[in-house]
């Protein structure tokens, strides 16, 4: 396996703790009983999303009076073995890098046996929802982010 975002595989499996539990449903398979390649990206999404929840940014996200929302610039994966119908997954989800308005996601999927069925990364923006232009992060949420980085 290589991804050019990781550089040494098992330092970077070891560097997530987070992770979103899946299974596999029969719509989410192609007709040879494969799970579709599109939809990892929603496993991604829901895997982000609890993400962070848990590191508790989404509540300023979420409030309709709020004047910042996150959205994804760009989103990859990239696929090691096949995934059936069925298949629990766990979708593991970290924070790779922080910049003043972005930070790069990374991605980790494993099956049941522990092995990696296909990783990921993706960059998100905050931006102000008036304006539409990126938003820096407030100090606090830097700091959030580099917490869940060191």
């Amino acid at each position: 396996m290589r991804a050019a975002y990781i550089e040494n595989l098992e330092a970077w499996e070891k560097e997530f703790s987070f992770y979103s539990e899946v299974s596999v449903r029969f719509s989410e398979t192609d007709m040879y009983g494969h799970l579709n390649n599109t939809v990892t990206f929603a496993y991604f999404e829901y895997a982000r999303i609890e993400y962070f929840k848990n590191i508790m940014l989404m509540n300023d996200w979420l409030n309709p009076k709020g004047d910042k929302i996150p959205v994804v610039a760009d989103l990859q994966c990239d696929y090691q073995k096949q995934v059936f119908f069925d298949e629990k997954l766990r979708i593991y989800v970290k924070a790779n890098s922080v910049g003043g308005s972005s930070v790069d996601i990374h991605y980790m999927a494993k099956n049941v046996k522990g092995e990696i069925v296909f990783t990921g990364r993706g960059s998100i923006v905050q931006i102000d929802k008036r304006t539409g232009k990126a938003a820096k992060w407030t100090e606090e949420e830097r700091e959030v982010f580099q917490k869940s980085i060191s």
